[in-house]
């Protein structure tokens, strides 16, 4: 008996060695960075027994299944985005503006900045679900929602009830969720509403063998679209906590923005390569433009993420970023920045722009959180202001730069949103918008104080030592 346990236990040590080497080759092939890379090897080799089960679950950065999958559908979701964008120019809803700064963002987004939009923004919960309740009233064609979390609460229940009744009307509905974002969210709950034939979908990342392990993408994009001429984009998802009412943090700081106008039909986009990924069908949308009574905002719709060919999100906070003349202020509810983007709001302060960033005093997530910290005095040293907001937990994903260019979405300031996430930003290049945006961070700077490197410095020892085991974690945050 002993001499089998000892035959296959070296069957199996040889067999787990094996696949570490299997797996530090496919690190190397595959790897966007060195640094990812030589980690992944070397823990892949020494360790396998631990490397092994993190890597399946970690290891990748590309969505490879979603990039085969958008491949066997592009020819007819190209053609629709081909035609969007031919149509845009034929009827000079397009902005014309020769200037790098614009085209590099264009580039990113596969798609140009309109105009002749309306936008406005909607400040926290109870806003912002007031007005997409209204809008989903009014429907008369379809409704497609997208999120990254549904919980089964009250707000979620009035959604549900909601889209029931609009089934009763003969609208169509399609609903998109994370599985992982809503893990909580009950199989009664999904299909009550498919029962009344609500279209609603899980975002599976693992939906084949060969990514079973594959945990790590998320889809975060918060997207709400009626008819074609009405979208919501921003940080909210639904649930109760959206509303401020949470057991821990209370007051919920939140941003979304509704747009209407040309705008609309580039947000349907990246909504339909996602339903397509899951249901492998391109559902009959409305493509006509409805121009708002006197829309003056030019608005980019910018989707990102891992199965991108470059790293969008990343390369987009850099350019923007780098853009910046005289002001940038950043509102993110995380703060764990890859080198480039660091370097870039460094740099950013150096030349004597006014760059103010606004993150939470408390966190719903300890890693991220005390990640946060090991940059304070990188930053601030260099004469980045930063402020933790103190009213209630800040969740909002917004900035500011100079006097036009503002942004809302649902991209966070850390390598998850970068590299990992599936997101979408909205660029709005107009001074009124502007000044909205300005005036609702001056408020939020109001709610909070400004901190410096010794907001760690002073902290205790054990303190420090896992803000730096934190940041070790840093590329999978």
């Amino acid at each position: 008996m002993l001499e089998i346990f000892r035959s296959f236990w070296i069957v199996f040590v040889a067999v787990i060695y094996i696949l570490g080497v299997i797996a530090a080759l496919e690190a190397i092939w595959k790897g966007r960075t060195a640094q990812g890379s030589i980690a992944w090897v070397i823990s892949l080799i020494i360790f396998p027994y631990l490397a092994l089960p993190l890597y399946w679950i970690f290891g990748d950065r590309k969505f490879y299944g979603y990039v085969s999958a958008r491949r066997s559908g592009d020819l007819k979701i190209n053609h629709i985005a081909n035609d969007l964008t031919e149509n845009l120019r034929n009827k000079n809803l397009v902005m014309q503006q020769d200037s790098s700064e614009f085209r590099v963002m264009e580039y990113l987004a596969g798609m140009p900045f309109t105009t002749q939009n309306n936008a406005n923004l909607l400040i926290n919960g109870n806003v912002a679900f007031k007005e997409i309740f209204s809008s989903i009233e009014s429907a008369q064609d379809y409704i497609l929602i997208q999120f990254y979390m549904i919980l089964n609460d009250n707000l979620g229940n009035q959604l549900k009830e909601l889209l029931i009744k609009k089934t009763y009307q003969g609208v169509r509905i399609f609903v998109l969720y994370d599985e992982i974002g809503s893990y909580k969210l009950s199989k009664q709950y999904v299909e009550e509403l498919r029962d009344k034939g609500v279209q609603i979908y899980s975002f599976k990342t693992h939906k084949r063998l060969k990514y079973r392990f594959r945990l790590n993408f998320r889809n975060h994009r918060k997207i709400v679209i009626i008819d074609g001429k009405t979208a919501f984009v921003g940080g909210m998802n639904v649930g109760d906590k959206y509303l401020g009412i949470h057991p821990k943090f209370g007051f919920w700081r939140d941003t979304q923005i509704k747009i209407e106008g040309p705008a609309v039909q580039c947000i349907q986009v990246p909504f339909i390569t996602d339903w397509y990924w899951v249901t492998k069908k391109v559902p009959d949308l409305s493509w006509t433009q409805r121009l708002p009574a006197a829309g003056t905002n030019n608005i980019l719709a910018l989707p990102s993420g891992p199965a991108d060919e470059n790293e969008t999100c990343g390369m987009f906070f850099v350019h923007i970023i780098n853009s910046a003349t005289k002001r940038l202020w950043i509102v993110s509810p995380y703060f764990v920045p890859d080198q480039p983007v660091l370097n870039a709001l460094q740099l950013a302060a150096m030349r004597g722009v006014d760059v103010k960033l606004i993150i939470p005093a408390k966190s719903d997530l300890l890693l991220t959180y005390l990640s946060s910290f090991s940059y304070l005095k990188e930053i601030t040293d260099t004469g980045v202001e930063v402020y933790r907001y103190q009213k209630g937990y800040l969740h909002q994903k917004v900035m500011l730069i100079d006097d036009k260019l503002s942004v809302v979405g649902t991209a966070n300031l850390d390598n998850r949103s970068f590299r990992i996430n599936f997101e979408i930003n909205i660029i709005s290049y107009d001074s009124d918008f502007a000044v909205s945006v300005e005036q609702m961070l001056q408020k939020d700077l109001e709610d909070s104080i400004q901190v410096d490197e010794t907001d760690y410095s002073k902290r205790p020892l054990w303190f420090k030592l896992a803000v730096k085991s934190s940041r070790l974690l840093a590329p999978i945050q």
